[in-house]
């Protein structure tokens, strides 16, 4: 019964976020800004819901208790059970995301019974000068970064970096940082929705009310000691498969195609989740079946599922895997 699996978008209404997503809706949003689209979520009370097919109605918590390994793979199931273990959302920052950091494993387990947070970005689209915050300029202690907060000039100590189409970066527990005004990006990341902000711009919403800052939780899981680039390096070749990350959470490999291809994943245990990170639409077959995927859509390959058919006249996808 299992074939390639759309789902509905959950559509997150954000201070920061733009117009981009409402197309992804029948509904009418009005003036909401949406920054946010979880694409594939097992998140709870974010359930996502199968959009196409015999199974639409569907919610990837039904579809695993039903079909486990054959939707997961063998490996996968046993690690994780009934929990999907990654997120996978796009991203519009109209304005700049608040400055935070997510705690590890360890710390989520103990203080929220989570998964900790571990996550990358693709680059899809920025805007002339368009930054990201990665971590502070400057080394600081618990002690100087308190005094920073206390002094409200945290922006003169955040190390911004210029951002493309194309880029990529990992971000690790505990790492500070930021989404910053015009850009667009793909985020792969473990099934978590903790986030401590630290900083929000001194912005209001339209009653006037700051959002929650959380700093005493994130001065214990700032990680001051997670120097790196942060920046993931890789050379693109058409219609072959380049390593992104490779991690016990998630693995990523990145494809700009221009021809018709066949992927073999009998060899892979684990499900394939394909992003559409380029311009134009590419087409799956499985089973002599056509599956569509748009421009910043997303489409789940069940593990049981060994090869599929690819055509694109050109376009650029993550394929993601555990």
């Amino acid at each position: 019964m299992l074939y390639p699996l759309k789902f509905t978008p959950i559509l997150k209404e954000k201070i920061w976020g733009g117009y981009r997503f409402h197309s992804k809706t029948n509904q009418n949003l009005g003036n909401k800004k949406i920054g946010e689209s979880w694409e594939i979520s097992g998140v709870k009370n974010e359930i996502s819901i199968v959009e196409n097919g015999d199974l639409k109605g569907k919610t990837l918590e039904e579809l695993i208790t039903e079909f486990k390994d054959q939707l997961l793979g063998k490996s996968v199931y046993q690690r994780f059970n009934a929990q999907f273990p990654i997120l996978i959302k796009f991203i519009e920052a109209k304005d700049n995301l608040s400055v935070q950091l997510h705690p590890d494993d360890q710390l989520a387990k103990k203080r929220h019974n989570s998964f900790g947070k571990t996550e990358m970005w693709y680059i899809i689209e920025s805007e002339n000068n368009a930054k990201l915050i990665l971590d502070f300029k400057d080394n600081l202690s618990i002690k100087k970064l308190k005094d920073v907060l206390r002094s409200g000039k945290i922006e003169n100590s955040l190390n911004s970096i210029n951002v493309k189409e194309g880029d990529a970066f990992f971000i690790k527990p505990g790492l500070v940082h930021a989404i910053g005004a015009g850009v667009l990006l793909a985020e792969i990341q473990q099934t978590s929705d903790i986030t401590y902000r630290i900083y929000d711009w001194n912005r209001v919403d339209e009653e006037g009310n700051s959002r929650e800052l959380h700093t005493d939780l994130a001065l214990e899981a700032i990680n001051f000691d997670n120097k790196s680039d942060f920046r993931i390096r890789y050379d693109s070749e058409f219609n072959t498969k380049v390593s992104l990350v490779d991690t016990p959470y998630f693995k990523t490999k990145f494809l700009e195609i221009n021809k018709d291809l066949s992927f073999d994943y009998s060899k892979v245990d684990s499900f394939i989740i394909l992003m559409n990170v380029g311009q134009n639409s590419v087409t799956i077959s499985h089973q002599n079946i056509d599956y569509s995927i748009l421009s910043q859509e997303t489409i789940l390959i069940p593990a049981c599922i060994d090869t599929l058919g690819i055509k694109s006249g050109g376009t650029k996808l993550l394929e993601i895997s555990i």
